[in-house]
């Protein structure tokens, strides 16, 4: 009846807008939502001019209060305790109150990329049934950023949040998953999964557009993009649409799994890739870990582009607060899709025990190249994570020499005292020297914590 009343006198005219004025929120912000604990954590909304807009939380009672202002996006900074739940905000404005329930506090991760990073047990992982039969997890909280595509950056995102059961997990990422079963068991706290990725995607369209504004070489580049029927390829064009409007929401780090797309224009995807990091984090405004999956070995249609991405990757290591796992033991050549995701999530789920949350002593990365000594027509290979090398079938294999000539033959290797000796008949004075260069090379080389060796090629 109220509202009967409140429409005839506006349609009267008695009415100013302000007094229909509704308090809205980010759609990001919903029930069963997880936020990052022990942080200052972001709130925001719209309403209307200098509308009083207040917050409060129930695990401290607090009431935070601001007003709208003139660009009609209000913000509120809320103090967030240790883990636990579960709790509720309210946030009041002159005519509605939003009320958000069951909300946790724990640690929040955002998860990107393209195919295997969207890949679900529904699309087929090894021991699916069972992986979905048990995965009641309801401290595990999931939101999908459905497929949007855009011009301009925009303010929403399209989504809501779920608690881990049998149904929601077995559409949702499966590497986001098996990584956050990881972490809640051993940290015992809530986790917050915000999965936006979409198959077939380039790391061009992820990346923001002031990159390209500011590198005329990776607009270049960008237009070497094949196009596919699965995914767009205009740069900045899912950054816009389902990135950007997240950009204030606190996280305790980011997971990547990407780059099978980007072997039409393979050697430009460190810049490209260590940029989108870096821009990302520049909108954040702070420096967060930013974990990645190497692509795995596959028969690609150009020779090598696939080890050149594989190495990219491998020296977007350089970047801070870093991480990479490689899987080139968990693959097969002839699917890109590798259905063990189990390992993949592990994987990076230790990295961040370690390097985030320092409850994990083992070793989190397979061998990386580290530099070369040469000695005569020998060569001495040093790596780090170096530790225990061996090779996991009777031969090491893999391994070429070029001379001056760049000509690469294969070179006879074995390991001593944890490092790589090599050599080769047809190169008198080695010059360079590269592993596991090709496509869909297997690498044979590990270390004590069974991780495999990256590619690498020596420049």
């Amino acid at each position: 009846m109220k509202n009967k009343i409140y429409l005839l006198l506006a349609l009267c005219g008695f009415l100013t807008e302000t007094v229909f004025a509704t308090i809205t929120v980010s759609t990001i912000f919903n029930d069963h939502m997880v936020l990052q604990r022990n942080d200052k954590v972001m709130i925001w909304g719209w309403g209307d001019l200098n509308e009083a807009v207040s917050i409060t939380t129930s695990w401290n009672n607090r009431t935070y209060t601001t007003k709208v202002p003139l660009s009609t996006k209000w913000q509120v900074l809320i103090d967030t305790p240790d883990a636990g739940g579960p709790y509720t905000i309210s946030i009041k404005g002159a005519s509605n109150e939003i009320e958000l329930d069951d909300l946790l506090i724990g640690e929040v991760w955002l998860c990107s990329g393209q195919s295997n990073m969207e890949w679900s047990a529904a699309n087929g992982i090894d021991d699916a049934d069972a992986e979905i039969q048990a995965a009641n997890h309801p401290d595990i909280r999931f939101f999908t950023v459905h497929k949007r595509t855009s011009e301009n950056e925009q303010d929403h995102v399209y989504g809501k949040w779920e608690a881990c059961t049998p149904e929601a997990m077995r559409t949702f990422s499966a590497t986001a998953y098996f990584f956050a079963r990881r972490l809640q068991a051993e940290l015992k706290v809530p986790i917050g999964l915000v999965d936006t990725a979409w198959g077939a995607t380039s790391a061009e369209v992820w990346t923001p557009t002031s990159v390209f504004d500011a590198n005329g070489y990776l607009k270049k580049q960008a237009e070497k993009l094949n196009e596919n029927i699965w995914a767009p390829i205009t740069p900045s064009i899912l950054y816009n649409a389902m990135i950007h409007p997240i950009h204030h929401f606190k996280i305790a780090g980011a997971l990547w799994y990407q780059g099978e797309s980007n072997v039409a224009n393979a050697t430009s995807y460190q810049e490209l890739f260590s940029s989108m990091i870096t821009e990302w984090r520049q909108r954040w405004g702070y420096d967060f870990p930013f974990y990645y999956v190497q692509i795995a070995p596959f028969n690609y249609d150009t020779p090598e582009n696939g080890a050149v991405v594989r190495d990219e990757q491998r020296r977007t290591l350089s970047l801070p607060n870093t991480g990479m796992v490689v899987v080139s033991d968990i693959c097969t050549v002839d699917d890109i899709h590798p259905t063990n995701k189990q390992d993949v999530g592990l994987r990076l789920a230790n990295l961040a025990l370690k390097k985030n949350y320092g409850v994990f002593d083992g070793t989190v990365s397979g061998p990386l190249f580290k530099e070369f000594k040469i000695s005569g027509q020998q060569v001495e290979v040093f790596f780090e994570h170096s530790e225990g090398l061996y090779a996991s079938e009777k031969t090491l294999d893999h391994f070429e020499l070029a001379g001056a000539d760049d000509i690469f033959h294969p070179a006879k290797a074995h390991i001593k005292n944890d490092k790589v000796l090599l050599s080769s008949k047809m190169v008198k004075s080695p010059k360079r020297i590269r592993y596991a260069w090709s496509n869909t090379a297997l690498a044979n080389l590990f270390n004590r914590s069974g991780l495999p060796a990256s590619c690498f090629i020596s420049d």
